[in-house]
């Protein structure tokens, strides 16, 4: 027995001994070098220092140099990061992962992204062009030097990365693009809607804005100096976005002759895209303004010839190949008319997409423009080439001044609205250029000093051009600015409290509703009394350790499902649109008729049917219920995960989270605060900065989620500037 011990003993500490090796080998070999001196194709001596983050701080003699650093940088910490996400850009996923990312290929081929990239190439300014080139040139040096220790996704996938491209750095704006406006398929819902549905109240679910927006709008605030402890503006900014690992932004701090900015990059674009200078600050997000229609070709299958105006036109065909590891290649065949490519088939009707990003002359980037300007007319000078995604840009500077400005190209349609398939053959509806940028909504130095934006739709409601998008409810915006309006003297650590708030004023609306309707029913239903008792009290924070926020989600999923139904039946399911709470508040204060017999009837209905889920869900005691276990993230590494035992160690979660889409503090199973930013034009070493998991994507860095535990706890990091303190001094000498 003794023996056979030993040799148990002896395969486990060998077994371990591999294992390490394995793992020094494969995860720990390729982690970057921070620190000494490594040669480089730059013109003079550059530094890449790390703080304790692993936030990089570039200086250098050129900006040729900086950005040739950047991209080095980058390529340290994120290196399978850019691979993978120019891969799922162009649809060449398949070729590494094999046919689970084969219909996500489809789907980016017939969009047609690498030849939106490839054409936007063509029309780059030589400046820009310039910059982009120096970067791929830092991507490719680390490439080049580190292919026998590249990054552990490499060795687990069994493939190398080809050298990067400025055609790659576009293909990350056409991603971010797609990411940022795709719309479409909220036509086909509603076109479905409508028909079978009755349309005026379809169209009343569909609506435009939801009442009391907040002029100026999108996930970011600014406040000038009369309300702040300093007497000079603070500046926030909190991108809500997919939450993935490593996260969508990398911190960065550059400086050259003509610069010194810091803030968030996008991995695979030079610059600093959120951030400031040594003058002003600035932040972006989303606008939503609608920049995809779809036409309703009449289209021949056989020939490729379709109608426009009475006139036959032949579509363009397109073949795409698409790699497939472990399978055969599939080719794609691709029809592409006036309009754009044929996306969707639908019960013998073809559809073709009309994109903002795939219009010549879209994708500019003047991402340095914006990171060199110095005042508020260089900034709106800078972001006037900015072609898209549709873009929120709030602005503040050392001299006090604050601002807002839309930015992007927002096609201005004839004779429709663009919130349902049109006919593509009357050339009755096609857009007649883009709305001019002195038009797009705008603000600087608003007479109460704040400036408040949180996805709302910034146009008014006099606006001499159609507007269209997917804007959010009002209820973010209107708590931003009733908590920065409630008092003075704001100081930057106390942003995070507005930044992390998650009361819902719908939720506490919906809340107050079903506690009326229950009681003015006299209902006795034993199972749901729990539930009112703790409505009736609740005070609206969707906290991840109540029960009282899971009752109130699971009602509004239900009422809104049961709204959609009467007014298209059978296609309830499918409505989620993002203003589909207001449009249940303005239904439950109005109550028109036509709807539901009986409101009160209807509510009490929606809360016991929202409680038997409930208890389906977390057991029969609602008082034991946590809206936690319902909001449960789980944030995985896309390759590591799938390792044997190990793998699930390398994710984040699964954790309880708290908030909901319509608190400040937006979150869902997906969708969370990529960063936190807020700029001190007092003092700018006086910034926060915070990340939801670290700097670095390789799993075995200690910057690989050192962030995390602040994030999650609602705190923060100062945003190094002037004075830095370096934990790692990395140079790269010619």
């Amino acid at each position: 027995m003794a023996r056979i011990l030993r040799i148990i003993n002896y395969l486990i500490a060998t077994a371990v001994l591999i294992l390490l090796v394995a793992a020094w080998w494969y995860a720990w070999r390729p982690l970057p070098q921070t620190s000494g001196t490594v040669q480089a194709p730059v013109s003079a001596p550059v530094t890449v220092a790390r703080d304790a983050l692993g936030a990089v701080h570039i200086r250098a003699a050129s900006l040729e140099d900086a950005l040739f650093a950047q991209g080095y940088a980058v390529a340290q910490d994120r290196l399978f990061q850019l691979d993978a996400q120019r891969r799922l850009a162009s649809g060449t996923l398949a070729e590494v992962v094999g046919p689970a990312a084969l219909e996500l290929d489809r789907d980016m081929r017939r969009l047609r992204t690498r030849r939106i990239a490839e054409a936007a190439y063509q029309q780059v300014p030589a400046q820009e062009r310039a910059e982009m080139t120096a970067y791929a040139r830092g991507v490719n040096h680390f490439i080049r030097t580190h292919l026998d220790r590249l990054p552990l996704e490499f060795s687990l996938l069994r493939y190398d990365p080809r050298p990067w491209s400025v055609v790659d750095t576009l293909l990350v704006g056409v991603n971010m693009f797609r990411t940022l406006t795709t719309t479409w398929r909220d036509e086909l819902i509603k076109h479905n809607m409508l028909a079978s549905g009755d349309k005026a109240k379809v169209d009343f679910l569909w609506p435009v804005r939801g009442g009391g927006e907040v002029q100026v709008g999108s996930n970011g605030w600014v406040v000038a100096g009369n309300r702040t402890a300093s007497g000079r503006p603070l500046l926030s900014n909190d991108m809500h976005l997919e939450m993935t690992l490593p996260g969508i932004w990398y911190m960065a701090d550059l400086e050259a002759p003509g610069l010194h900015v810091s803030g968030v990059a996008l991995p695979g674009v030079p610059g600093v895209i959120v951030g400031h200078n040594d003058r002003i600050a600035w932040g972006i997000t989303n606008l939503h303004f609608d920049v995809q229609d779809l036409y309703i070709e009449k289209f021949d299958e056989r020939t490729g010839r379709y109608e426009f105006r009475g006139q036959v036109e032949q579509a363009r065909p397109e073949r795409e190949l698409i790699q497939v590891k472990g399978g055969k290649p599939e080719e794609l065949p691709v029809w592409v008319t006036r309009h754009g490519p044929l996306l969707v088939a639908d019960g013998g009707v073809r559809m073709a997409l009309r994109w903002v990003a795939a219009e010549p002359g879209t994708l500019q980037v003047p991402i340095l423009a914006i990171d060199r300007a110095r005042n508020w007319q260089d900034f709106l000078a800078a972001i006037r080439q900015f072609g898209g995604p549709g873009s929120n840009f709030i602005y503040a500077d050392v001299d006090g001044n604050i601002g807002y400005h839309g930015a992007g190209r927002m096609p201005i349609r004839r004779n429709y609205r663009g919130d349902v398939p049109v006919d593509g053959a009357s050339g009755e509806y096609e857009w007649d250029g883009y709305i001019p940028f002195e038009q797009l909504p705008s603000a600087f130095n608003p007479p109460e000093g704040v400036i408040v934006t949180a996805n709302q739709c910034t146009f008014p409601v006099q606006y001499p051009y159609t507007v269209n998008g997917n804007f959010a409810p009002y209820y973010r915006s209107k708590q931003i600015h009733d908590l920065l309006l409630a008092r003075k003297g704001w100081k930057p650590q106390e942003m995070l409290a507005v930044q992390t708030d998650i009361y819902s004023g719908f939720s506490h609306f919906l809340a107050g509703q079903l506690v009326s309707a229950y009681r003015k029913r006299k209902a006795h239903n034993p199972s749901v009394e729990p539930a009112v008792e703790l409505l009736s009290s609740w005070n609206g924070q969707m906290e991840k350790s109540l029960a009282a926020p899971l009752v109130a989600a699971l009602a509004y999923q239900h009422l809104r499902t049961a709204i959609a139904e009467v007014a298209s039946p059978a296609q309830g399911r499918a409505y989620e649109y993002n203003l589909g709470s207001t449009v249940v508040e303005r239904l439950l204060r109005e109550r028109p008729a036509g709807w539901f017999r009986d409101w009160d009837e209807t509510l009490v209905r929606i809360l016991a049917d929202a409680v038997e889920e409930g208890q389906r869900m977390q057991g029969r005691e609602t008082k034991r219920w946590r809206y936690g276990k319902y909001l449960k993230v789980t944030v995985a590494n896309p390759v590591v995960r799938n390792l044997p035992w190990i793998g699930p160690y390398f994710n984040i979660g699964p954790v309880e989270m708290s908030g909901s889409t319509s608190t400040v503090k937006q979150t869902t199973w997906r969708v969370g605060p990529s960063m936190r930013m807020t700029a001190d034009l007092s003092d700018w070493d006086k910034s926060l900065l915070n990340l939801p998991f670290g700097q670095s994507g390789q799993v075995l860095s200690r910057h690989y989620r050192d962030q995390w535990p602040e994030y999650y706890s609602a705190h923060s990091f100062p945003m190094q500037f002037r004075k830095v303190e370096v934990k790692d001094s990395l140079v790269l000498r010619p």
